[in-house]
């Protein structure tokens, strides 16, 4: 018996794992906010954080020196990357941290889905990517429509609370810092894993500061609040940055930025399902309407310039990668 392959086949295989992998890396990031619900059961805010962290970067520098790849180097660099840990890491993972103690993991990654509009606005004042034509316009102004929607700040029962503010400054900072990574950390020449591994373990640093003030709070040890955070630090963060990179410089941007529209979905469905979260149909109608701004601001013109996308790193295809780290922000 023999076997034909064509290129058909060949085609069809490669689209067949490029979805799996893009599932798989919807479904890493899109989980962040259930295994952040269920470690809150036993960690408070800061320690959760710390330990994620520490996790992710001790993947993510496993695997760094596993393709024989070294750490940055450079007090410059290491300062843009001091910067880039604060506001892609530390600061962002605890805002959504402490938000989630009092907003539902559905609702706060609906709030997560806003990253790509705050993406536009800082990419323009960063001088990253000046076009900001009429679709992305009317698609900023669409998308803060839909932000109101799932606010109702109008209504008794609406979402305006600290918790849920705490999780829009996550959105904001990643917004922020994308355009920050754009900026100066797009043509480094470095790794793209290694530049990571690098942000994580400086961000660790930041979080050690932070625990007399946050991290002295009692543990309360329990066997499903220790498995999320170890799947939080090792999977949803570590290998999935890993993931992400090795999509970017495979698949580009464009595909990547398909996990932007699968990440509210998949949180709302945990959260509805494991936490017996409660599906708020107004919310999900201003999750549909944030996305639509979503898809409104990455229409271009024909032949316009391309966008410089977001966020971190080196050579052509790891230049590429960097700077669309995010496209869609994990929690």
């Amino acid at each position: 018996m023999s076997l034909l392959i064509t290129g058909g086949n060949l085609k069809a295989v490669g689209e067949t794992k490029t979805l799996l992998r893009l599932s798989a890396l919807a479904l890493m990031w899109g989980s962040s906010f259930l295994w952040i619900k269920l470690g809150l059961t036993a960690f408070s805010p800061v320690q959760l954080v710390l330990i994620r962290i520490v996790l992710g970067a001790a993947v993510l520098v496993a695997i760094c020196y596993a393709q024989r790849d070294r750490l940055p180097s450079g007090r410059r660099l290491w300062g843009h990357l001091a910067v880039a840990a604060l506001f892609h890491n530390a600061l962002p993972f605890l805002l959504f941290a402490v938000g989630e103690r009092t907003v539902d993991s559905g609702i706060t990654g609906v709030i997560n889905s806003t990253t790509p509009l705050w993406t536009v606005v800082f990419a323009f004042a960063f001088g990253v990517d000046r076009t900001l034509g009429g679709p992305r316009l009317a698609g900023l102004l669409v998308g803060l429509l839909g932000v109101v929607v799932i606010f109702a700040p109008w209504h008794a029962n609406g979402l305006l609370s600290w918790g849920a503010l705490a999780c829009v400054a996550a959105s904001l900072s990643y917004g922020f810092v994308n355009g920050y990574e754009s900026r100066f950390l797009s043509a480094t020449g470095a790794s793209p894993v290694a530049l990571a591994g690098a942000q994580m373990l400086a961000a660790s640093g930041y979080l050690v500061f932070m625990l007399p003030a946050g991290g002295a709070e009692p543990v309360h040890l329990n066997a499903v609040a220790v498995a999320a955070v170890l799947v939080l630090g090792v999977l949803s963060t570590g290998i999935a940055f890993a993931l992400n990179y090795r999509l970017l410089a495979a698949e580009g941007p464009v595909a990547v930025s398909m996990v932007s529209y699968l990440m509210p979905v998949v949180s709302v469905l945990l959260g509805t399902v494991f936490l017996h979260e409660a599906l708020n149909l107004r919310v999900l109608g201003g999750m549909v309407v944030v996305l639509a701004g979503v898809a409104l601001t990455r229409v271009r013109r024909a032949g316009g310039p391309k966008p410089s996308a977001t966020a971190r790193t080196g050579s052509t295809a790891a230049s590429s990668a960097a700077r669309s780290t995010r496209v869609s922000q994990p929690s």
